[in-house]
């Protein structure tokens, strides 16, 4: 399970790409900077999933949706993904998985230029779920992913 740290950066583990731990953000929460602007973000993290043959299930523009309902709020986007063959074994081994299925990665920016990604570590959904360590392996590919498109 993941910890709540209180470290300004710790090391991603296998690819050097450094996660900011902000006390603020849930312990099971990953929060990425993003180097490039809000739009750009969305655009590349939406480009890496269909190059890989990740499945988009949905974009929601969350700040469309609060300008529809006549609030405002700074851009945020969620975007559900995730590939059945990876998925599909978690949720046999337990169905309550399903919870956290498909995958789902926010890009915020509660300051202008600062951009974040945000997800639910892949850790953490094993061990939410009780699920064997070794399926840890059909998540992990889709956290070095998002930090592989943020440098």
């Amino acid at each position: 399970m993941v910890e709540n740290v209180d470290v300004e950066a710790v090391e991603f583990e296998d690819n050097g790409v450094y996660i900011k731990v902000n006390p603020m953000t849930a312990p099971a929460i990953v929060r990425l900077q993003s180097p490039y602007a809000f739009a750009d973000t969305v655009r590349r993290l939406l480009a890496a999933f269909a190059d890989k043959g990740i499945k988009v299930f949905a974009t929601i523009d969350q700040q469309a949706e609060a300008r529809a309902v006549g609030l405002a709020m700074p851009p945020i986007t969620l975007i559900v993904f995730g590939n059945p063959a990876a998925g599909t074994p978690l949720m046999l081994a337990n169905p309550q998985a399903g919870v956290d299925l498909p995958l789902k990665v926010l890009v915020c920016e509660p300051e202008p230029g600062q951009v974040a990604v945000l997800y639910t570590a892949a850790s953490e959904i094993i061990a939410r779920h009780s699920l064997p360590p070794a399926l840890l392996a059909n998540l992990a590919p889709a956290e070095r992913l998002m930090a592989a498109v943020l440098r």
